[in-house]
Order: C-alpha cells, then structure tokens, then sequence
C-alpha cells in the first residue's frame, strides 16, 4: 500500500478535499478518489473527513492508497507505424491522440494494445503488466519515435542509456512568437506546479535538472519552426522550457494562453529522430519519423 502525506500551506486552503486529491494525483479519477474517502483510506488531522471537506492552512493529508488491481491488458489489432524493428527493439512513430500505455479510464486503444498484438506477447517484463515494453513515452497529442523494448536485457540497456543522457532526442516544434537567436539552451529545473499539480513548471525548489537545446530552421510572421534536442527528459519538457522563455508550443492548451486560430488537436511537437546503441551490437542506431501530415500542412500554411 502506497501512502501519499501532504501538509496544506498558504493559498492551497478553502478547496474541497477531492478537488485537492485530484490536483495533486493526476493519474487517479475523482470518482476513485471519493470512494477511498467514504472508505476512511484518506484522514485529515488523523481524522476521516467528507469529500466536500474544506482544506484549513496546516492540515495535514495522509492517503494510503490502496494496492491496485491491475486488469488483464488485452492485445489489439492496431494499426502501427513501424519505422525499425529487430528480435530486441521496435521504434514506432506514434500518432496524435494515442495514449502510451493504459491508465484508469484508458484501456483499450494505447500504444501497449497495439505493441501487444505486433510483438506477440515477446516484450520486456520490467514495468509491469501495465506497460510491457515501455521504457520512456511522449504525451498523447505528441507525435513521432518511440522504441519499445522486447525483452529484459534490453530495457535495461535502454533505460541505462537514458538515464546517462546518452539517448538522441530532437524534436520539431512550431512556437508562438519570433526567436531571434539562431540557436539557445534553456537551462532550468522542472518540477510538479505548486498551483496546479497537473501541470510541470520550472520549479527550482523541488525540480529535476532539466536541458532543452534549440535551433531556429525557419521564421514566419508571428511564429517561429524550431528543433529542439533533449540533454535530459523530464515531462513536458519541450514544453515547459519554451513557454517559460515566452515561446509556447502552437496548440498547447496546458502551457499557452494566446489564441489557437488553426484549430488543433493538441500541440505542434514531434519526435523525429532517435538515436541509441542498440543493446546487443553497441552499433549506434538512428531512426527518423517524418513530420505528420497535418505538422506539414500546417508549415505550408504559415
């Protein structure tokens, strides 16, 4: 059983319990979360409380939620993009509005689903029955590589080169505004928002080290198409780092308050080219998913 403990401070007060909760685990639904507090899984002070409770400053929170049980994750006949494939690694180039792996109110038409149906039940084991194979992942509405790990040995060496920083990541970005240096680094930690715990921020109190490197490839009018490349891989990175220098991504509705005109599903970011050493040959691997058709048409436009 996992125990989440938080002590309420200064403008986190006079907000319902749940609305709390549900800030602050994102990845738990609010109807989840009033049925553990009916179930006395959460105390405030040591003492249950309702789900419309209103916080007090200095309240403290234990939730001891409760072991999950996973459900069986079933293969399905998707279709992927199989952009490099061998007995121990698969790239894929995801696309817009799929889900990585299952979660509470996502089950059935994740990358896992579609992985689980090509690969034939051969994925690694390391992440648990939720995420065979998985060993990093990119947000639902961003496009482009992903590697899937097959087995064990691999998802180690995988995981190992991320964490060393080793991996290849550039992405193609459209943000608002015009940059104008040809080339920077926003060097700036991330961590979970103090004020809206769905959402990352540059946090130098609790964030992560956190290195976005970007280069102009072309200016428009009240725009600029970059590549950035990833030193390290916090989430949203990409698009925390550009909003924080006044550059959101185009179609962020989390990190952007101006205007959409174009209508997107989502933000303008694509993951187009990993690069790795492959975990059985040492060989440098290198693969590159093409813009999607709606990212090119959009540049085309502009």
């Amino acid at each position: 059983m996992e125990q989440f403990t938080y002590q309420i401070g200064l403008g986190e007060d006079d907000e319902r319990l749940d609305k709390w909760i549900n800030n602050a685990l994102p990845d738990l639904s609010r109807s989840y979360i009033q049925k553990c507090i009916k179930e006395n899984a959460v105390s405030v002070n040591g003492n249950p409380q309702k789900a419309s409770y209103r916080l007090k400053v200095d309240d403290e929170i234990v939730f001891s939620i409760p072991e999950a049980v996973e459900p069986p994750i079933q293969a399905e006949d998707i279709p992927l993009c199989v952009l490099y494939e061998d007995e121990d690694v698969l790239v894929v180039d995801k696309p817009k509005g799929m889900v990585v792996h299952p979660a509470p109110g996502h089950y059935h038409g994740t990358l896992v689903n579609a992985v689980m149906y090509h690969c034939k039940g051969c994925l690694s084991g390391i992440n648990g029955v939720m995420r065979p194979g998985i060993v990093h992942r990119i947000d639902r509405d961003t496009t482009g590589s992903l590697i899937i790990c097959k087995n064990d040995h691999s998802h180690n060496a995988v995981a190992a080169q991320l964490k060393e920083h080793t991996i290849t990541r550039k992405y193609r970005a459209i943000v608002h505004g015009v940059i104008d240096q040809d080339t920077g680094t926003v060097d700036a930690p991330i961590g979970r928002d103090p004020k809206e715990r769905k959402r990352m921020a540059v946090n130098a109190a609790n964030g992560k080290c956190a290195v976005t490197h970007y280069t102009v490839l072309q200016r428009f009018g009240s725009y600029t198409y970059i590549e950035c490349q990833l030193e390290t891989g916090r989430t949203h990175q990409i698009r925390v780092h550009m909003a924080c220098i006044g550059h959101p991504l185009l179609g962020d509705t989390v990190y952007c308050r101006q205007k959409d005109k174009f209508h997107l599903e989502g933000q303008t970011l694509h993951a187009m080219v990993i690069g790795f050493a492959h975990p059985s040959t040492g060989e440098y691997v290198e693969v590159t998913a093409p813009l999607p058709e709606y990212f090119e048409h959009l540049l085309h436009i502009l």
